[in-house]
């Protein structure tokens, strides 16, 4: 359960760190913190949805190898939750 935290973590960090290399702040008004932030959430709330609706407490239990249908989930998530960051603090014409 730790490994799986700590993985999960730092997966958020590089994706929050992804997402904001792929948008520059020339176009997003949303700040490093807040980005970083939407990609640990939303790689924490992919990987217990994901358990939740899979039945699957720990990675080994529905795969035996590396669980991509998991990641999957957990960025899928981390990008929907920094686009509504983004869309929360777009500015105004």
């Amino acid at each position: 359960m730790l490994s799986t935290l700590l993985v999960t973590l730092l997966g958020g960090l590089v994706v929050g760190l992804l997402g904001r290399y792929l948008a520059p702040g020339g176009r997003d008004n949303i700040p490093l913190w807040l980005t970083v932030a939407c990609g640990i959430g939303g790689m924490l709330l992919g990987s217990y949805l994901y358990a939740g609706l899979f039945d699957c407490a720990e990675a080994t239990d529905c795969t035996p190898g590396v669980d991509w249908w998991r990641h999957a989930w957990q960025v899928g998530l981390a990008a929907v939750l920094v686009v509504a960051a983004a869309t929360a603090t777009a500015r105004r014409r």
